[in-house]
């Protein structure tokens, strides 16, 4: 079935104002995402305090604050999400929302993650 677009023609024959097509955008109603902030220094206690222990992000962290640090595979495995959303998660939200430092190293082909203390 093929949806069809209500056209002007029609809402004006109809006697009804046309619909818009797309909704307003307004920055005065938009909030950037706090959730997952820290304070500015990082690494900061107020950094360990925002994020629940027992999230997805939370166990990501601690995989990485361990000091062998943790492979992709490891924290595939203890979120359940794929691959590329861990790497999203470790470049967005830790790196740049959380302002941590992440170091990775690579050892027999395998990358190591985990966050400069």
């Amino acid at each position: 079935m093929v949806s069809r677009k209500r056209s002007t023609h029609t809402a004006r024959k109809q006697g009804k104002p046309p619909k818009p097509r797309t909704k307003p955008v307004t920055a005065q109603g938009t909030k950037p995402n706090r959730r997952y902030t820290a304070t500015n220094v990082p690494g900061s206690e107020a950094a360990k305090r925002t994020i629940a222990p027992n999230s997805k992000l939370g166990t990501l962290l601690a995989l990485l604050r361990r000091e062998e640090g943790s492979t992709v595979a490891e924290m595939v495995k203890a979120t359940g999400w794929q691959p590329h959303s861990i790497r999203g998660a470790l470049s967005g939200t830790v790196r740049k929302k959380l302002g941590l430092e992440l170091q990775s190293s690579k050892i027999d082909r395998v990358r190591i993650y985990r966050i400069a203390e």
